[in-house]
């Protein structure tokens, strides 16, 4: 019978690396919350069930402002809102003492029967957008178009507002 081989084995340690301890993944798990924890509280949260049912019935009114674009023409001034589900009729356009107010209110009441389901939604709104009137603006010949979903609001300047600009040459000294 052959006699086993003899390997002399090393019992120290002492100069083989060390991997325990090191878990490169568990440490950056650690950064990552730490990372959430600074925004606890703001976007980065994660909403519960119960947070969620109040964004919804928020969404489905107008509980922000809507969007608004001005825009400034050599002639008037443009304020665009989209308001997506209004009608015209929905909508209020005032002026008074130097403010344009936009102010809308929606209401909506959807029921659908069918055979084996009955669903009934309700959504409701309102909103108000003021803007200063900057000078040289008629306020007599404002004009308000609603189309599609998009009011159109028309602040035609004053003829003396209007003049071009004039180019005033430069002297050398």
């Amino acid at each position: 019978m052959a006699e086993p081989t003899k390997l002399p084995v090393n019992t120290e340690k002492a100069n083989a690396p060390s991997l325990q301890g090191w878990r490169p993944f568990e440490n950056l798990r650690r950064e990552i919350d730490r990372v959430f924890e600074d925004f606890h509280g703001g976007v980065w949260r994660t909403p519960s069930l119960f947070d969620s049912l109040p964004t919804l019935a928020r969404a489905r009114s107008f509980a922000v402002a809507p969007a608004v674009d001005v825009a400034e023409h050599d002639n008037a001034y443009e304020v665009t809102a989209e308001l997506p589900g209004l009608d015209e009729k929905n909508v209020e356009v005032k002026v008074a003492s130097g403010v344009l107010s936009i102010k809308g209110e929606k209401q909506e009441d959807k029921e659908e029967k069918k055979k084996d389901y009955y669903v009934r939604e309700r959504s409701f709104g309102s909103f108000e957008r003021s803007f200063q009137i900057p000078d040289g603006v008629d306020t007599d010949k404002i004009e308000a178009v609603f189309k599609q979903g998009v009011l159109k609001v028309t602040l035609p300047k004053k003829p003396e507002v209007q003049k071009a600009a004039k180019t005033i040459d430069i002297k050398a000294a």
